[in-house]
């Protein structure tokens, strides 16, 4: 059975009203093709609700207002003839979703200069066939670690802008014209997207969207100087900015910060390879911005025992990514996060799990608190195979 129903909806139209399926849904309004609030709605088969009120308690002015701007300033807007744009999308054995996200590529507004597809030591040749059908440029990474993927992809690409996405997500069709665009600024060395969910068939999928969702609003930020001020304190959220599966970065920040820790995320440590790249950019006194209207739809994992597993290596990951954050940068808020922050967090949910009100999110978090000692591990006694990367 579907658990949750999405429904898209365009504001810019008469606002009339919803049929209500029978299962829950998630209602995601656009005005026109720029999304601009959401809203979850329970089940109730054969009810028609009246749209207005739904749009007014979920879509904030302001918002609306940004959006409406954006779409208006697009019909004016070009990309310089000049500037070249890579897409580097990194895979491993998923030959299915790699051609359903390369399919959404030749329908984009603004058409890649260039498409690398990075194989990271696929067992077969079913990757490259897709690649070769598809007519982008094919590089094989042997090094298993999504880190050596981005990198080799880094290093394949000629465009002045790099843009990144995973092979499991579905691309809107001004994705690629709204990510490029959004280096309005010279002081912006990364940008990043949108991520919704692209289904919401199973448990898993919904638990991950309640609760670990990449989702970070309908509202475009620039995270600068005064957004990093919390890394002296209490650690700085660089994860906040967004997601690995819809980011972008100017080729040139490579050349300043140096490139991916190959340390981190799927193959290595478990993730945050984005967030401390990002973390980098911050560090130098550049400035990263997060684009809404730049959406991807991304496919969850559908069962539960792969997103614990998916929990267990995020958390490995941040734990790392927060000592490298702090080896780099010297700034003592990663250390806090890291030894005092976390592990007071997961003392008070395991006691409110004891003799409290039980959380949602405690479903993992045996996960959480085995990644989390798991990732000091990794960070201290790393595996005699592994060489650490120059800084």
């Amino acid at each position: 059975m579907i658990a949750a129903e999405i429904l898209h909806v365009d504001i810019a139209g008469p606002l009339e009203t919803l049929q209500v399926a029978e299962v829950e849904c998630l209602i995601v309004f656009w005005w026109k093709d720029y999304p601009v609030g959401q809203l979850r709605q329970s089940g109730d088969p054969g009810r028609s609700i009246a749209l207005k009120p739904l749009v007014e308690s979920s879509v904030d002015t302001e918002v609306l207002r940004l959006a409406q701007q954006a779409v208006e300033r697009e019909r004016s807007q070009t990309v310089p003839e000049e500037l070249v744009v890579s897409v580097v999308i990194c895979t491993r054995d998923r030959p299915g979703e790699l051609a359903r996200c390369l399919a959404s590529l030749p329908t984009q507004t603004r058409v890649p200069d260039q498409v690398v597809v990075v194989d990271n030591a696929s067992s077969d040749g079913r990757t490259h066939e897709v690649v070769v059908k598809a007519e982008a440029i094919y590089v094989r990474e042997d090094r298993p670690g999504l880190d050596f993927a981005r990198n080799a992809g880094v290093r394949a690409a000629s465009g002045h802008i790099i843009v990144y996405t995973d092979d499991d997500v579905r691309l809107h069709p001004r994705w690629l014209e709204r990510m490029v665009n959004a280096f309005e600024d010279d002081r912006i060395m990364s940008v990043t997207g949108m991520v919704l969910p692209a289904e919401l068939e199973t448990e898993a999928q919904m638990f991950f969207e309640e609760c670990w969702s990449f989702g970070r609003g309908y509202r475009p930020i620039v995270f600068d100087r005064d957004f990093f001020e919390l890394d002296q304190t209490v650690g700085c959220p660089v994860w906040k900015i967004g997601a690995g599966a819809s980011m972008a970065f100017r080729r040139a920040i490579f050349d300043r910060v140096g490139l991916f820790d190959e340390r981190l995320d799927v193959g290595q440590a478990g993730c945050s390879g984005d967030s401390e790249f990002w973390h980098r950019v911050l560090t130098h006194g550049w400035q990263c911005r997060y684009e809404p209207g730049a959406v991807v739809f991304h496919y969850h994992r559908r069962e539960m025992a792969g997103l614990r597993k998916q929990i267990f290596f995020y958390m490995r990951g941040h734990v790392v990514a927060l000592l490298v954050q702090f080896q780099r940068s010297k700034n003592i808020g990663n250390l806090g996060r890291a030894f005092i922050t976390l592990p007071w967090s997961y003392l008070r949910r395991l006691v409110t799990r004891e003799f409290g009100t039980e959380r949602k999110d405690n479903r993992v978090l045996m996960q959480e608190i085995s990644g989390y000692c798991s990732g000091l591990k990794f960070y201290f006694l790393p595996p005699r195979s592994k060489k650490r990367v120059q800084e």
